[in-house]
């Protein structure tokens, strides 16, 4: 959130987008019971072998946004977060135009945006099944074990928005066993009001108990549990719901008779252990913690180059993980490609922190692992808003009427998921720890 303390850089919150609804066309809202009762279904499909589901150790896990819808796409929210109402110059929100070579006619979405050629420029829907299937076949290929799928919990409220999210996660656990992914679900909390997290405890056990999401063979465990994570505790960002919430809500993850028996993962701060910059002065946040099983400190935006990046890992990582040693938690670092977020927020500076071709992102895994790290969080597979993704992007982006987006400087589209691929193998311990960026054969 804007709200945030800055540092060098911005310090962004996850999933800035979710509280704003930027480019919601929302129409006549359907009934809640009837949603509830037209997505939330146990899966009855295959599920392949693949990466081992029981475990987070080792493993790279991405976070799946699947929040973009289009017109004509049947989610009823029109251009959601691809712009402002619109898609359009002028009204654009993010800054990397999807590869959209692959895709086929019917996950096509035209757009105003021309390429230089003439062509009309297309994006795509998360509300369309196929391409997530796409997704995770993209996964897949490139050995990432699978992800974490975003469940924002303000959506989760109203029913257009849980129509959406439940509909996107359902195409996830159907990728997810199609093609022997690992998926989990992160609750963020952005935007949400004090008193409201008996409204989070009943989602899940709407998903426990109508989609059977803990039963589903493709759903991650970890210590014999199904992990589930909740970011956004301890933010200094004027949050109304509380700390105490929070314990109350691990709790009942990890020990309601019904609906418990979870692995928690937390979403917090960078800044936890110290309680300061992003994090409120709480020692609260400290017990909160202890309470559950993982923490994952949010990354985002907190350094820009290579050497930052190693001196993030000596004084962030290796103090952090001290800390949870003493106190049986364990550790997920957050990694990401670069940032930049100039057609959302046109006063910042487009490509704010580069990419430079992967390094960026390669010494990141090199500075978790080198600090003992063994899972990571890899922020983000698709958020094209805020310049994270790995996934496909185009190196021929439309040029129309002033508005520009970035390119991955003439790499491959799936470069970054091959790296991240490369990373994977190195923190599973497959290969061994390089800091120089492995070369594509």
């Amino acid at each position: 959130m804007d709200a945030l303390p800055r540092l060098a850089f911005p310090v962004l919150a996850f999933g800035t987008l979710a509280s704003a609804c930027v480019g919601v066309a929302v129409s006549q809202q359907p009934d809640r019971e009837q949603v509830i009762a037209a997505t939330m279904r146990p899966y009855s499909g295959p599920s392949a072998a693949g990466v081992d589901r029981t475990t987070l150790a080792g493993k790279v896990m991405s976070g799946y946004q699947g929040w973009f819808t289009a017109p004509g796409d049947g989610s009823g929210r029109g251009w959601f977060h691809w712009g402002r109402g619109d898609m359009r110059p002028g009204t654009a929100t993010v800054d990397f135009w999807p590869d959209m070579s692959e895709l086929d006619a019917d996950e096509r979405y035209d757009t105003a945006f021309r390429h230089a050629d003439g062509r009309v420029a297309q994006v795509f829907s998360s509300f369309n099944m196929k391409t997530v299937l796409r997704h995770f076949r993209w996964m897949k290929e490139h050995g990432l074990d699978g992800v974490f799928v975003q469940r924002f919990a303000g959506e989760t409220f109203h029913a257009l928005g849980l129509r959406q999210a439940t509909t996107v996660l359902g195409h996830c656990r159907e990728g997810a066993n199609r093609y022997g992914r690992a998926y989990a679900v992160m609750y963020d909390l952005s935007g949400m009001g004090a008193g409201q997290m008996d409204r989070v405890k009943e989602d899940w056990r709407l998903l426990v108990e109508r989609m059977r999401i803990t039963a589903d063979p493709a759903y991650l465990r970890h210590r014999g549990k199904p992990v589930v994570a909740v970011w956004g505790f301890g933010f200094s960002d004027g949050r109304r719901y509380t700390l105490q919430e929070g314990l109350d809500l691990v709790d009942f993850l990890k020990n309601d008779p019904k609906y418990g028996g979870c692995t928690v993962m937390l979403g917090v701060p960078t800044y936890w252990r110290e309680l300061k910059n992003d994090a409120v002065a709480d020692p609260l946040l400290h017990r909160l913690i202890a309470a559950a099983d993982i923490v994952s400190p949010w990354m985002v935006g907190r350094f820009g180059t290579v050497e930052d990046a190693a001196r993030f890992g000596r004084m962030i990582f290796e103090p952090d993980m001290a800390w949870c040693r003493e106190r049986h938690v364990e550790y997920m670092p957050v990694v990401f490609p670069g940032f930049s977020w100039h057609n959302m927020k046109p006063d910042s500076p487009q490509d704010q922190i580069p990419r430079r071709g992967g390094a960026f992102l390669w010494a990141q895994y090199v500075a978790a692992r080198r600090a003992g790290a063994t899972m990571v969080y890899q922020a983000m597979f698709d958020e094209v808003d805020e310049g994270t993704a790995i996934f496909k992007c185009t190196n021929d982006p439309p040029n129309t009427g002033g508005t520009s987006f970035l390119t991955y400087e003439g790499l491959p589209s799936d470069h970054y998921l091959w790296l991240v691929g490369q990373a994977t193998r190195m923190i599973a311990g497959k290969i061994p720890l390089t800091e120089r960026m492995p070369t594509r054969n």
